[in-house]
């Protein structure tokens, strides 16, 4: 026991300091390429921390587990917005820029719309049925051009390139060791968090609807807290949207290109949790202090959040 204690703690000191590094190394990059931390923290960030669901996601698939696939970035867009969202905003509220409000997140609203479309097979099916090889072409062919947009309309006003720029080679080690760190951490924490709780005799059920849906999220989790503490919450923010983004476009299409996902155990509430909360990311943009996600907007979103997690160990305690 001593022993998964140890890599344990392990574990979260290097996701501690990996997450430093990724967000020092992150805004060097922004700075130094002369666009927003919040376009890095939406592209080479959000790639970054969605690397454990990537990794998951594909190898679920290619073993015939597509109901793994599509649950887990499920649960982690719903991780993403209500939990990891909530905490930053709970340590530093998170300002929204007019294109936030009017560009981002709703192109992320439209990825869950889309994503809605195909699992029920384009309004043909009463439930959730698959995501084909097409579907799959489909989400990576508008991944390519939210990618190609994000870059050619994130540049930074020549005015606020005033910062020292750090070396190239040191923000590229940065952010390459802080992926690199969160990827590792996140799965020694996720591997001996699960073995610890199996020694205590914790069930099964409840490992699954907690520790692993928060342990796919740690990157962005410490990302995100590390960024509300250095002031960086545009970077926080763009991490959120990115990796969800990431998540359905990059993640679900790779999978889904590489074999039929086909979903079992989904049900309309996992689903409608998911769409629900990215449309609140827009709503609170207006509720309480206009353009801001404020410390009421996330305590309404851990609040929810907890509900989730509720009905989810209920509904697998009950089958």
């Amino acid at each position: 026991m001593l022993v998964e204690i140890a890599w344990l703690i392990g574990g979260l000191l290097l996701i501690t300091l990996a997450s430093d590094w990724l967000v020092d190394g992150a805004s060097a990059l922004a700075r130094r390429f002369g666009v927003t931390e919040f376009v890095i923290g939406m592209t080479v960030v959000g790639f970054g921390t969605s690397m454990p669901e990537l990794v998951s996601s594909l190898f679920s698939a290619l073993e015939g587990h597509g109901d793994m696939a599509i649950g887990n970035v499920t649960g982690s867009n719903i991780c993403n917005t209500l939990l990891i969202l909530g905490v930053t905003a709970m340590i530093s509220p998170v300002a929204f820029s007019r294109k936030n409000v009017k560009v981002d997140i709703p192109i992320c609203i439209a990825a869950t719309a889309l994503l809605m479309v195909m699992l029920y097979r384009w309004f043909a099916a009463s439930e959730p049925v698959m995501l084909s090889r097409v579907d799959g072409i489909i989400l990576l062919v508008c991944f390519t051009a939210f990618m190609i947009y994000s870059f050619k309309t994130g540049k930074t006003p020549e005015t606020e390139k005033k910062e020292p720029l750090m070396a190239l080679w040191k923000a590229l080690l940065l952010t390459i060791l802080g992926i690199a760190g969160l990827v590792i951490g996140g799965k020694l924490f996720v591997n001996h968090t699960i073995a610890f709780a199996q020694m205590l005799h914790v069930s099964d059920a409840f490992i699954s609807v907690t520790l692993m849906a928060l342990g796919t999220s740690l990157p962005e989790l410490a990302t995100c807290i590390v960024a509300a503490v250095k002031k960086k919450n545009e970077l926080a923010l763009g991490n959120i949207i990115g990796s969800n983004i990431f998540n359905i476009m990059l993640i679900l299409g790779v999978s889904a290109t590489a074999t039929p996902l086909h979903v079992v155990s989904l049900t309309r509430v996992d689903l409608g949790v998911m769409t629900l909360s990215s449309v609140m990311l827009l709503t609170a943009a207006y509720c309480f202090k206009r353009y801001k996600l404020d410390r009421a907007d996330a305590t309404f979103y851990l609040l929810l959040y907890v509900a989730y997690v509720v009905w989810l160990f209920m509904t697998a305690t009950a089958a």
